[in-house]
């Protein structure tokens, strides 16, 4: 957890054991007299490279405004729990501002109401609170259009071969999951519901429909099991690239790889890099570090003028592809890599 320094007049309230033990480390950071306004951001884990790639522009935009970083993440995707204990810390250490990324869409929006209770702006970054409004702002990828980029891919490169589809989706409920799944039905052509219902919609063209939880050991066994039903599926969605990793390994076990169109989200280098190997056929890249860096400006904007950023900031999304198709804009996948983030 890169880290720097605790205000002087901090509340004295009790820590968590996690914040409690780093206590030391922030104050020997800290100059003397070191004022600096304290920013929180939570991820929904330490370990995604995309939540790493937002750790570092958050690092970077609060280094370069003059504030304090505080990280904290729940230890895995998931634990609302320790993300309402983050809360609690960063309520504790000073925070005027905290930027999240919630696991849980809804049982979180109690904590969020406590600090914004308590006056601290509070921003939803990549993923919306369940309602929306129960932050402040929301700083995310139009995971809907993100869909809908990789459903008009996936049609455009099947053609006129009748789909048989299968959709390896998050967890129920999620609204980033709903908007990625039934932004690609969409795309492609088909029944959906739109990005304000977090369900999912099953036209008859998907055959199979289960949640692989943005897992690659998860979606492949999904994929095992949906091949297992139907052998004949041309068509993969997986939600994000972790989990389309396993729909290929799935694929290439049962000597189907080459037959099937492969489409996911996220964008991250592993991804983008197997787009040019060709076992993704396409990905939506979305910019966490972005997402980051606005973020972190709107909590600066706040702290010295109490302007409150509200409503939803688009932070961008692009198709990226090996191969492009006259119908859908894309990027080529040796450019992506420029942009991506995490390891090849």
């Amino acid at each position: 957890m890169h880290t720097h320094a605790l205000p002087r007049r901090a509340p004295r309230r009790l820590l968590s054991p996690t914040l409690a033990l780093a206590l030391p480390l922030l104050l020997a950071c800290a100059p003397n007299g070191d004022d600096k306004p304290v920013i929180g951001l939570i991820t929904k884990t330490e370990s995604n490279p995309f939540f790493v790639k937002m750790k570092e522009g958050a690092e970077q935009a609060a280094a370069a405004q003059g504030a304090t970083l505080i990280a904290a993440a729940g230890r895995s995707d998931g634990d609302n729990a320790g993300q309402v204990t983050a809360i609690e810390n960063l309520m504790a250490a000073g925070a005027k501002a905290i930027l999240i990324s919630a696991s849980d869409s809804k049982a979180i929006v109690p904590a969020i109401a406590k600090a914004r209770a308590a006056g601290i702006l509070v921003i939803a970054l990549d993923s919306p609170t369940d309602p929306v409004v129960a932050t402040d702002a929301l700083f995310a990828t139009d995971n809907f259009k993100a869909g809908q980029l990789i459903g008009a891919y996936a049609k455009a490169r099947l053609g006129a071969t009748p789909a048989k589809i299968a959709t390896l989706d998050l967890i129920p409920g999620h609204p980033t999951g709903a908007q990625r799944h039934n932004g690609f039905l969409n795309g492609f052509g088909l029944p959906s519901y739109d990005k304000a219902r977090n369900e999912l919609a099953q036209p008859p063209e998907v055959v199979c429909m289960t949640d692989a939880m943005g897992d690659q050991a998860k979606g492949q066994t999904a994929m095992e099991n949906c091949l297992q039903a139907h052998p004949d599926i041309n068509v993969v969605y997986a939600v994000n690239e972790p989990s389309a990793a396993g729909a290929f390994n799935a694929l290439q076990k049962a000597g189907k790889e080459k037959g099937v169109v492969i489409v996911s989200v996220d964008g991250g280098c592993r991804g983008v890099q197997n787009v040019l190997d060709g076992a993704l056929t396409a990905t939506a890249q979305q910019y966490p570090l972005r997402m980051a860096e606005l973020g972190v400006e709107a909590a600066m904007a706040f702290i010295k003028s109490g302007k409150k950023a509200s409503g939803y900031v688009d932070t961008g999304v692009q198709l990226i592809a090996k191969d492009s198709v006259a119908s859908v804009a894309s990027l080529g996948a040796d450019k992506a890599l420029a942009l991506c983030w995490g390891d090849k």
